[in-house]
């Protein structure tokens, strides 16, 4: 069977950003491929502007995401003072923008939305491409060279990413690997995600998760019956100028039934 690196994740907030529009930064309800490209990849010590490196990464591995809970939308509404855009005027910093007459400057209306309280399992796979083995990405999320985030940098983590290497025939298989399994019952931190009873209580489990992956749409399970797939826009294809090309990705909504 192949084997998969699968962690987990979660932050009191996470921000999974969407095509945004305007001053609107929307949120996914879970992590995009280009989001969990970019935390492997801040993991690995691959700066933004390594194009070498970015690219490698996205040629090298295919991921799939469990959404155990979505979590609460939170939108942290804003105004802001800018100045009137003029022709031939670049305002380099922010500080740049504000040192014009206060009269002069305009406000706007801004919102930035997250998820509160989301968790969320993560599993990659290496493609014949990969420039790193399984056990190397394991270890570069144990031990990251960058801060990891979920989504922005006001999210960091709050519980361990526990990074497992396991066989599995397909994705769920990974996906529904238990992290609890691997946890010490002694100790107190890790018990937030272990214990059944208190996952539920915390973190206000639903009834219903949500598997999403890559590939042929039968490559959850061996199984295409009540799958959905579209086309998303979240392939990083250049970092530094935000260009994201389309991909194909299938999605499943299941009952919880027993283990979550």
């Amino acid at each position: 069977m192949p084997h998969h690196l699968v962690f987990r994740l979660y932050a009191p907030m996470a921000s999974w950003g969407e095509a945004a529009v305007g001053e609107t930064r929307p949120t996914a309800t879970y992590p995009s491929r280009s989001a969990i490209l970019g935390l492997i990849g801040a993991a690995l010590g691959i700066k933004r502007d390594d194009d070498d490196g970015q690219r490698r990464l996205r040629k090298g591995l295919q991921v799939a995401v469990k959404q155990r809970s979505p979590g609460l939308l939170l939108r942290d509404y804003h105004t802001v003072q800018v100045p009137p855009s003029q022709s031939k005027v670049t305002h380099r910093t922010r500080r740049e923008e504000l040192s014009i007459p206060k009269e002069a400057l305009n406000t706007i209306l801004s919102s930035r939305d997250y998820r509160c309280d989301g968790l969320w399992s993560v599993a990659v796979r290496l493609t014949a491409n990969a420039a790193w083995s399984l056990e190397e990405l394991k270890g570069a999320l144990e031990k990251p060279r960058f801060p990891l985030y979920l989504g922005r940098k006001a999210c960091p983590l709050a519980a361990p990413l526990l990074p497992t290497v396991v066989e599995a025939s397909h994705w769920r298989q990974a996906l529904d690997h238990r992290f609890e399994s691997a946890l010490d019952p002694e100790r107190t931190w890790l018990a937030m995600v272990g214990n059944e009873k208190k996952d539920q209580q915390l973190l206000r489990l639903p009834e219903q998760v949500l598997y999403a992956w890559e590939g042929d749409a039968d490559a959850l399970d061996g199984s295409d019956t009540a799958n959905e797939s579209s086309e998303v826009w979240d392939e990083p294809l250049h970092r530094r100028s935000w260009q994201f090309g389309p991909r194909l990705e299938h999605r499943r909504i299941e009952a919880v039934k027993g283990a979550r």
